[in-house]
């Protein structure tokens, strides 16, 4: 049984306000360099053609080792790690062959 998508959808949603919201030119510049470099593994962890069940699939897995891309990429935003690859999950939810505009496309 995978990782139900309306939750990990509510989660990213959650981390995708909470980017909206920094202010601080400093701090986003880092949140932006966080998520890229989590993009980037997401990338290479489920590849370009996925579904938007399997990459809540691949959410529900865990996601640990979005805190050590932050400390690798980004240190100072390691204490918004979580909210942050939550936003990055939803930005990579873009690219879901079947998900379009926040709605799961028919199969």
């Amino acid at each position: 049984m995978g990782y139900p998508l309306e939750n990990a959808l509510f989660q990213w949603e959650e981390g995708w306000r909470h980017l909206q919201a920094i202010r601080d030119p400093r701090e986003r510049r880092l949140a932006d360099r966080l998520i890229e470099a989590i993009r980037d593994e997401l990338r290479r962890r489920i590849g370009v053609t996925f579904s938007a069940a399997e990459l809540a699939d691949l959410y529900g897995e865990g996601t640990d080792w979005c805190l050590q891309v932050a400390i690798d990429v980004a240190p100072a935003a390691e204490g918004d790690s979580q909210s942050l690859a939550d936003a990055a999950f939803w930005l990579y939810l873009r690219g879901a062959g079947d998900f379009a505009g926040g709605r799961q496309l028919p199969v």
